[in-house]
């Protein structure tokens, strides 16, 4: 009875020898445990990430095989030269870099920093790569993603004249799932075995939340990082259940605990918003139009 009771958790990672994994934002929070974790289970796992020299520092902290590679999510040319610079089979990409909550920013290219970085810079890296991705794509999305306005704002995703920290940081997150959603349409129209699927670590205590806009939130944040959330170990596992068990394409996995703020993993709901595949066919084609990297028949081509 204790044994069908025990939740999931990183002991019951499969044996990934054999296999590689892109993590980006590897570097820390999310991303280092998630990238740690998978290297320990044997997987060679390439930091993807915008300081190289940091992504070493991290690199050297893993027990296996890893290697650290530079890319910036805010500028497209580094999201090309990445994927130009692939060259092998890919078993998981792990879209998991993100930024949260920040102060009105741009990239390099011009957008709004968090949807530009949280899902723009994914969606040109997910497609590039594609003609290498053998196994699954899962994108790190967030309960946050019911927040802000809880839609795209299609006429204006740049939020000229209308930002708000949180508006613009669930609106990415929305993205990522509705990204998710159309990415798997299209490759099972595709006839490819390849799954994508997203997943969100609840409240989990990483360094995202330091750099919210407002000093109060700040503060708040800090205080629910002690106080509620759970640690990032706890958090990444989410990311791994995704990444290495049988679950359909599309699926969306969180914690299964109240509010979905902490717990094991599960399969979790998403808002009516991320679940709408007419939005989702319009924010790929939108994200085509931003980024200039378009689908054909499962190949990403600039």
């Amino acid at each position: 009875m204790a044994e069908k009771n025990r939740k999931w958790n990183v002991s019951d990672l499969p044996a990934l020898s054999g296999r590689t994994a892109v993590v980006t934002g590897a570097n820390s929070g999310l991303g280092f445990t998630a990238a740690d974790a998978l290297a320990r289970a044997g997987a060679h796992v390439v930091f993807a990430v915008r300081d190289p020299e940091r992504g070493r520092a991290a690199a050297a902290r893993v027990n296996g095989s890893t290697e650290v590679r530079r890319l910036d999510l805010a500028d497209l040319s580094s999201v090309r030269e990445f994927a130009a610079g692939w060259d092998r089979p890919l078993d998981l990409l792990i879209n998991n870099a993100g930024v949260m909550m920040l102060p009105e920013l741009r990239t390099k290219d011009g957008f709004e920093m968090q949807f530009g970085t949280n899902h723009l810079g994914h969606f040109a890296l997910t497609n590039l790569l594609l003609p290498h991705i053998t196994d699954r794509v899962v994108t790190v999305s967030s309960g946050l993603h019911r927040g802000g306005d809880g839609v795209i704002h299609f006429d204006d995703v740049n939020l000229e004249g209308n930002y708000n920290p949180t508006r613009a940081y669930a609106q990415s997150k929305l993205a990522n799932l509705l990204f998710v959603l159309e990415l798997q349409r299209r490759l099972t129209e595709a006839g490819s075995s390849v799954r994508a699927l997203a997943a969100h670590p609840g409240y989990a205590a990483t360094n995202l939340q330091s750099h919210h806009a407002n000093p109060v939130a700040r503060l708040g944040m800090r205080l629910g990082n002690r106080l509620v959330a759970q640690d990032d170990r706890a958090g990444t596992l989410p990311t791994l259940y995704a990444a290495t068990q049988d679950l359909p394409g599309a699926s969306y996995v969180g914690p299964d605990g109240l509010g979905e703020m902490r717990g094991a993993p599960a399969l979790v709901g998403r808002s009516a918003a991320a679940s709408d595949p007419a939005a989702a066919r319009r924010l790929w084609t939108l994200s085509e139009e931003m980024t200039g990297v378009t689908w054909e028949l499962g190949v990403g081509a600039v």
